[in-house]
């Protein structure tokens, strides 16, 4: 790999409160420095993960030029002395290093730290990298290839999720969606279809999108940047080999972020996408999920639902489904069917790949097309 022509130059703030400046002579050195690649790094006491993270970098096959961009988001451990401790070996590999951060009392959360990593990097591609994850040697290069194609596109990959087993279901719908599920499965609890600490994009698509909610802990930023994405006109696509090791552990940021704080986004996303086009349209599952959609939805929305559906005769044999919540008098009663007796479009409430295949078999004896017959909600 032949090295940048000129190292970064660390910017450094320890000023609490205060973010890091950068005077003209840097400036003027980082339009001089532009690379192929930053790897944006936000860190938060992450000293027991890093010297795996970093090693891998060293071992990526890219051949281009390449930068680590650190942000220390008020680490109260040696995560910042540790990511130091590899700058000579990074700029040997021909891996120039900037670092900043602070020191306050708190940390201003994941997406502050995603935004100043990425401010100060120079590259003309972005590779965001979680420090508690590790990236296989062929991660870079083959996700540039991808971004050059797709350059308005966030370009993800698939997973080895550690510890082996953990989070089953959510990894194996990370590896096996379809290229068109990418779009089509959006609105499921399980969030962007390419996760975040997988993400690959343009630098040019990323300032056309906007930056990370800084809203700190609690919001989901990813999700967020995701549908904002979206909105944009942007693609979204995966290379269809494993190019992380996604850790999963107790202190992950995802963890802070709540079941209703998502499903009123994702409300919200079917409301504004799919919903909006849909003149009428049925909610596949009468149970309680499905109610809850109903009764979140708005005003509008709820009179363009003709019918639930289910396979529990107990509440077909109810018939209706009573809005009692409502103002509306008298109170909206929806038909319940058995969902033969059901039309699309839907929008599909049960699980998946927790009927046994049932739900799967039930969707494809009707004909649907997802995406146009039926999204997945849940």
């Amino acid at each position: 790999m032949n090295p940048p022509k000129r190292l970064r130059t660390t910017i450094d703030c320890t000023a609490e409160d205060e973010a890091e400046t950068v005077t003209g002579e840097q400036e003027e050195g980082r339009r001089r420095s532009v690379v192929d690649v930053s790897i944006v790094m936000p860190v938060y006491n992450a000293s027991c993960w890093l010297d795996e993270c970093l090693q891998a970098i060293l071992h990526q096959d890219f051949t281009g030029t390449m930068e680590l961009s650190v942000f220390d988001d008020a680490s109260t451990d040696d995560s910042r002395k540790v990511v130091e401790g590899w700058r000579e070996r990074l700029e040997a590999r021909g891996v120039s290093l900037v670092i900043s951060g602070h020191v306050s009392a708190h940390p201003r959360g994941v997406g502050y730290a995603k935004n100043k990593a990425t401010s100060q990097s120079c590259g003309q591609y972005l590779c965001f990298q979680d420090a508690d994850d590790v990236m296989l040697p062929q991660r870079v290069r083959l996700q540039y290839e991808s971004s050059v194609l797709h350059p308005n596109s966030l370009i993800g990959c698939k997973v080895q999720r550690v510890p082996e087993g953990s989070t089953e279901r959510y990894t194996r719908w990370i590896n096996t969606i379809t290229p068109d599920q990418l779009i089509t499965q959006v609105y499921t609890s399980h969030g962007p279809t390419v996760i975040m600490p997988t993400w690959f994009c343009s630098r040019n698509w990323f300032l056309k999108v906007g930056s990370f909610d800084e809203g700190g802990k609690g919001v989901p930023e990813d999700l967020l940047f995701f549908y904002q994405s979206i909105r944009q006109g942007g693609g979204v696509a995966r290379v269809d080999q494993c190019l992380l090791v996604y850790r999963y552990h107790e202190k992950a940021a995802t963890h802070s972020v709540t079941e209703e704080t998502m499903w009123k986004l994702r409300v919200d996303f079917l409301q504004e996408r799919v919903l909006s086009q849909w003149e009428i349209f049925t909610i596949w599952n009468a149970g309680k999920q499905g109610r809850k959609l109903y009764r979140c939805l708005s005003p509008t929305n709820q009179k363009k639902v003709k019918a639930f559906c289910d396979v529990d005769e107990n509440k077909i044999q109810k018939g209706f489904y009573t809005y009692e919540e409502s103002k509306q008098r008298p109170k909206p009663k929806i038909p319940v069917l058995h969902y033969k007796d059901a039309s699309a479009p839907f929008i599909i409430c049960v699980k998946l790949d927790m009927t046994g295949g049932v739900l799967e078999e039930n969707l494809n004896s009707l004909q649907l097309k997802e995406g146009i017959d039926y999204y997945h909600f849940n």
